[in-house]
């Protein structure tokens, strides 16, 4: 076995939303540098389970799902005591579970804003919260997913953009908070994934053409970056990293 797959070795990531898409991506990563991986669902049980029983193939025993719905922050803190139980501990939290809809000015209601609110910024710090003496014993790392239009906010999507923004904010105050035992970094990914209620044509161009690579990424991309943190940054605190082929650079 090699150092890159041997690097998290002994170590137990939990990755919320991790069933499908990005989160998939994220899981197997992290799994393929030796971590055991907790994959968190809330609907996508099937999803999970498959991927589960794909790792277990690999290395018996190095997967396992756990259900929770995030916005019921009591959840939370028993979510985090049964992968403890499952695998002895708990050195990473990849907070990636995310709402995605469009809440226009004018149109937008209290409902939106607390599930967008709910999966992006308050389950990730009550996770963290959740997970802190754990992680601090461990000496481990949170890595929040956020998003380039927490920097820029994206025309449509107020909510969701403030939201993320909020969670660069929380990332860096974390980092204070929980520091010097746990690192705490966010990665901000850009075009890797279409979203599912789909762009035409015309949409993915214009996004396409204002990224200074000119194409977009994929999930693995996101991934590796969440890999990067985990094993390679061992002096690396309360930073984001934009993986977006440069879309932040030209708004």
């Amino acid at each position: 076995m090699s150092a890159a797959q041997n690097a998290l070795a002994g170590q137990t990531a939990l990755v919320t939303g991790g069933a499908r898409r990005v989160g998939a991506e994220i899981v197997r990563h992290l799994h393929a540098a030796g971590a055991s991986v907790a994959i968190h669902c809330h609907r996508s049980q099937t999803e999970a389970q498959a991927l589960a029983a794909e790792l277990n193939a690999l290395r018996s025993g190095s997967a396992a799902v756990f259900s929770a719905d995030l916005l019921q922050t009591e959840a939370l803190s028993p979510m985090v005591a049964a992968v403890v139980a499952r695998f002895g501990g708990l050195h990473v939290l990849v907070n990636n579970a995310s709402s995605f809809y469009p809440t226009p000015l004018g149109q937008l209601t209290p409902a939106q804003w607390t599930d967008l609110c709910g999966t992006n910024l308050v389950a990730p710090l009550f996770l963290a919260q959740a997970a802190a003496a754990e992680l601090r014993r461990a000496r481990g790392l949170i890595v929040n997913i956020t998003d380039i239009h927490g920097l820029r906010p994206l025309p449509g999507y107020l909510v969701y953009s403030t939201a993320k923004a909020a969670l660069i904010h929380l990332t860096r105050g974390l980092a204070r908070e929980l520091a010097p035992e746990v690192r705490v970094n966010a990665v901000a990914p850009g075009p890797v994934l279409w979203p599912e209620a789909g762009l035409d044509e015309a949409q993915r161009q214009e996004i396409i053409s204002r990224t200074l690579l000119e194409r977009v990424g994929s999930p693995a991309d996101v991934a590796r970056a969440v890999r990067f943190f985990a094993t390679d940054a061992p002096f690396v605190t309360g930073q984001m990293l934009a993986v977006d082929g440069g879309r932040s650079q030209r708004w």
